[in-house]
């Protein structure tokens, strides 16, 4: 796209947002264009909890199906779009509720459900709590309940359950396919090439590839991490879509993605021109399961009141 024609189309945004009393959510993983065009740019966790205080009534989510889907039980009176509805995220579907009902069987009481955000509405109603990367260790170890069963990602999972010992954490089979294809190889490679780069790593990557780290956090903190270090170069390993808000706010530095770098193809389904588009038509509108909407709400509103511990 050319610069002029992605000015024209951020100017008809400009026009939009204020026809329609809307504002603009997009996650680091989208495209750059569209972060650079939104209001505000930040991980799941932080949008999540700004939708509540946001004035306007049409929310735009730049992001995939589940964070438009949490916006929405956040903000039930508000008008949720998802710029483009087909952006989805595999990892939100990775559970059964066999698993869970067995879990509860077992366990009883002492049982609690931590669900990570990355799910659908559904799987949240089967929960008891919701957790984002960048706060699951930090509510984890708050539960009243001894026995944690995580979902759906086993690898978020198996980090929290080695920062919060004194909990016996029950994984589930979910991954994120873009974090669990990074290779270790090329990292390893990268790090020889790199001897000096501090290794930034989102807690979604194996444990292979997590042994290797500097820093391990949600990409809200390896944006910070790399903006606080003294240190010049930085190897990330996460979706590579985070490069814009780190050069962005780290001038100077360089940072450094595997030979085979993780790309989001459903965040990369959203464009400007869909932004547009939503805002025109009013396409994209989120609903959300009516039965199941009051218990996967309460897993967020319990998240956000640990959060604010």
């Amino acid at each position: 796209m050319t610069q002029q024609k992605t000015l024209e189309i951020c100017e008809r945004i400009a026009r939009l947002k204020q026809e329609r009393d809307a504002v603009i959510l997009a996650h680091y993983y989208v495209d750059p264009a569209v972060q650079a065009a939104a209001d505000y740019v930040g991980d799941s966790f932080y949008l999540a909890k700004l939708a509540v205080s946001l004035p306007q009534q049409v929310i735009v989510l730049c992001g995939v199906e589940f964070m438009g889907e949490s916006v929405k039980l956040l903000n039930p009176a508000k008008t949720v779009l998802l710029p483009e509805p087909l952006a989805d995220c595999p990892m939100a579907h990775m559970v059964e509720r066999a698993t869970v009902e067995a879990a509860r069987a077992e366990y009883g009481d002492d049982l609690a459900v931590a669900c990570y955000v990355n799910s659908t509405v559904e799987i949240k109603s089967w929960s008891d709590v919701c957790v984002t990367s960048s706060n699951a260790v930090k509510i984890v170890s708050e539960l009243p309940q001894r026995h944690v069963l995580f979902i759906p990602d086993r690898n978020l999972g198996r980090y929290v359950a080695e920062q919060v010992p004194g909990k016996h954490i029950i994984l589930n089979k979910g991954y994120c396919p873009r974090h669990e294809d990074v290779s270790l190889d090329e990292l390893l490679a990268l790090k020889a090439e790199h001897p000096h780069a501090e290794v930034l790593a989102h807690p979604e990557c194996t444990a292979a590839v997590l042994e290797q780290a500097s820093y391990i956090g949600a990409t809200s903190g390896i944006i910070a991490r790399a903006e606080a270090s003294e240190a010049e170069e930085f190897i990330v390993v996460t979706v590579r879509g985070v490069l814009h808000e780190l050069e962005r706010r780290c001038p100077g530095k360089r940072f450094f993605f595997t030979k085979t770098p993780p790309t989001c193809r459903d965040m990369d389904m959203v464009t400007l021109e869909k932004v547009a588009a939503c805002l025109e038509t009013g396409s994209g509108e989120v609903a959300v399961d009516a039965a199941a909407a009051p218990q996967a709400k309460l897993t967020l509103d319990r998240m956000l009141e640990y959060a604010a511990r």
